[in-house]
């Protein structure tokens, strides 16, 4: 047996979605509210005897593994480890010796670590001093120290060394895992005398430390973090993910901070979407993390130089990925953690009115030079029309090139020409709206599910399913149905099957045959409309550039989608006439 396989075969799907979502039981299934949605009636399922979920208003289901990556917005790897580690699995069983040696020797960085959490926390409940900041300076309420594992490293040499190679850690693991250091040939703890914070990583897994001073002294660091190793990457390191997962589900964006603790000033007032980049450096791999749950990414790093070109850099790693980005401006320029202690709504209210990137980069430039005078007016348009060039919507340029027109004193003309002259590397900025788009997509999928379900559950309907093009489903529905064709029937592996035959049940099961063909209908003439419509919109890009054989030969696509949907309705309706 594989190791999926044994995960499955010791996990309940309706234990391990319980933990995310309340369910209720409904006949042989569960149901309860989409995670994914902000849903009031209950429409995801969950079936036991399927061993599948199915969320209705969102179209997305299937197995444990994937329900668990949706919601922990891991790859399947990660997920695999997550349900190994609830199912009492050890994964290293099924791997080949090289690969265990390296897997078992990560699981006890990660297992000296988390002794090293608890030690500090348990040393935190014994110093008044270090209580005191947090409690009266920070502010911060005993949840919070309890949530975000707050702890205390004493101002001893090794107190730390000591109590791990007690508890059989050796030298190596200690010193690969960041927490000791060699001085002098002696081993010893690498954070004294200061608060500590644990950095987790997306699972919730303490992979290091940051450590704040607790005694002023100038002869070191306020802040000092664990260094890379193994277990921590600044670069891929965002602070209080993995708290944050369903506050950025829920509101449908993200706020970035450069602060570990503005991240916990925010999640004690209320306000859960927040996370913290290390300084202010975010990378593609933070970017990435953060789209597997949301592409309404909102900055508010802070307005010095520093926090300017930080936000600059980080313009074009998104527009890469095609994620929404906007800055916050806060307010006096205070900090996040400032601006909550003033008023929380004020802090709120910053959240929610952000400035698009392209408006937010346009008024930075224009504070740094001089538009009165020419060398100002040409630095500028240069560094202002790179970035409109790179927009994919022509009458969005158009609105931002009339405003640099504007600024600069200049014609639109002038302004037009410079635009059409300057040479700029190719990608473009993508303004889209991403929870707009996903809607349209998830309600295309919704669609293409529902009539899956029909066709491969109603006898007189099946024959449909090998006159439908193919390319009009789906990468996941297109596998389905090659499987599907070939046996004719659902197979035990097969949970995409076993999602839309789930749908069919819950949904067309007690339907009247009058009603079940004219909601057929309707799927079937809206799923190819969609079908068409997009296929007409590449044809018609293809049309500018094409002539002669190849002009022809597209106005016949056109022709042939045209007449897919006549084509498709009238055999469906032949279908039902032939069956009565």
């Amino acid at each position: 047996m594989d190791a999926v396989k044994e995960v499955k075969s010791r996990l309940n799907i309706e234990d391990v979605v319980s933990e995310y979502v309340q369910l209720k039981r409904a006949g042989r299934n569960f149901k309860g509210l989409s995670p994914f949605t902000n849903e009031r009636t209950p429409s995801f399922i969950v079936s036991p005897e399927k061993q599948i979920w199915h969320d209705f208003s969102s179209g997305k289901g299937g197995d444990l593994f994937s329900f668990i990556e949706e919601v922990e917005g891991l790859d399947f790897k990660g997920s695999l480890e997550l349900l190994a580690r609830k199912a009492g699995v050890d994964l290293e069983a099924f791997q080949k010796n090289s690969s265990r040696t390296n897997s078992s020797y990560k699981n006890r960085l990660f297992e000296a670590v988390e002794a090293a959490v608890s030690f500090y926390q348990v040393n935190l409940t014994k110093n008044e001093k270090a209580l005191k900041y947090l409690r009266i300076k920070r502010g911060y309420e005993k949840q919070t120290i309890i949530d975000f594992r707050f702890g205390y490293s004493k101002n001893a040499k090794n107190s730390l060394a000591q109590y791990l190679l007690g508890k059989s850690f050796v030298e190596k693991e200690l010193l690969d895992s960041g927490l000791c250091v060699k001085r002098g040939g002696d081993l010893v703890d690498m954070f004294r005398d200061r608060i500590m914070v644990p950095l987790s990583d997306s699972q919730g897994r303490a992979v290091g430390f940051t450590a704040r001073q607790l005694s002023e002294s100038k002869d070191s660091p306020k802040y000092i973090n664990t260094p890379a190793t193994v277990l921590y990457d600044k670069s891929r390191q965002l602070f209080g993910m993995h708290l944050a997962k369903e506050g950025i589900r829920k509101t449908g964006y993200v706020v970035v901070v450069e602060g570990n603790l503005d991240v916990v000033a925010s999640h004690q007032a209320g306000i859960s979407n927040v996370v913290a980049s290390a300084g202010t450096a975010l990378t593609t791999y933070h970017l990435k993390t953060l789209q597997r749950f949301t592409g309404d990414v909102r900055l508010a790093f802070d307005e010095d130089r520093a926090g300017q070109e930080a936000a600059e850099r980080t313009i074009p790693l998104a527009q890469e990925l095609g994620l929404e980005l906007s800055l916050i401006s806060i307010p006096s320029g205070k900090d996040p953690d400032e601006l909550i202690k003033q008023d929380v709504k004020l802090w709120e209210k910053a959240i929610n009115e952000p400035t698009y990137m392209v408006d937010w980069l346009i008024s930075k430039i224009e504070e740094s030079v001089d538009l009165k005078s020419a060398q100002g007016k040409r630095q500028f348009t240069s560094v202002v029309l790179d970035t409109i060039k790179q927009i994919k919507d022509s009458v969005e340029q158009e609105h931002y090139i009339r405003i640099v027109a504007d600024k600069t004193n200049s014609s639109v003309d002038s302004i037009m020409k410079k635009f059409d002259s300057s040479s700029h590397k190719t990608t473009r900025l993508k303004r889209v709206k991403p929870q707009e788009v996903s809607a349209e997509l998830n309600e295309h999928r919704v669609r293409e599910q529902h009539l899956l379900g029909v066709l491969c559950s109603v006898p007189v309907f099946k024959p449909l399913l090998t006159s439908l093009p193919r390319e009009m489903f789906s990468e996941r529905a297109r596998d389905f149905l090659i499987k599907f064709e070939e046996s004719q029937q659902i197979e035990e592996s097969d949970d995409y099957g076993k999602m839309v035959l789930l749908l069919f049940e819950e949904t067309y099961q007690h339907t009247e045959r009058s009603e079940l063909i004219y909601q057929t209908r309707q799927l079937l003439n809206r799923l190819i409309d969609f079908y068409v419509n997009s296929k007409k919109r590449e044809i018609i890009e293809k049309l500018e550039q094409a002539e002669g054989e190849e002009e022809t030969k597209l106005l016949n696509q056109v022709q042939n989608l045209q007449n897919l949907s006549k084509e498709t309705l009238s055999e469906f309706d032949n279908l039902i006439k032939e069956e009565q």
